[in-house]
């Protein structure tokens, strides 16, 4: 059963391409998230000018584990980050459980 989801809330830099973006981070997915223990799902949406990505993986120790090996970020990444208004991020660790900080 999953129980452990990363999201992350932000808005896109002005002017920045949807068609690039979306691009960029569906490779992000395939290439990187997809790839680590525990991963199951990723989903992303929009709501006006606010997206959110959530990745749920099997365990807590998972997510934890994925957050360790993104903390360097790749190709994939750097590209996918470089259409985000970064001080607009932000994050939240949660389970079926708890919130986790």
């Amino acid at each position: 059963m999953a129980n452990a989801i990363f999201s992350c809330m932000f808005k896109l830099k002005k002017g920045a391409s949807i068609p690039d973006f979306l691009a960029a981070a569906e490779k992000l997915n395939k290439e990187h998230i997809s790839k680590q223990k525990g991963y199951i799902s990723w989903q992303q949406c929009v709501d006006n000018d606010t997206w959110a990505d959530f990745c749920t993986f099997e365990t807590m120790e998972d997510l934890h584990l994925f957050l360790q090996n993104s903390e360097e970020p790749n190709e994939f990444a750097l590209a996918f980050y470089s259409f985000i208004n970064m001080p607009s991020c932000k994050t939240n660790l949660f389970s079926v459980e708890k919130l986790h900080k």
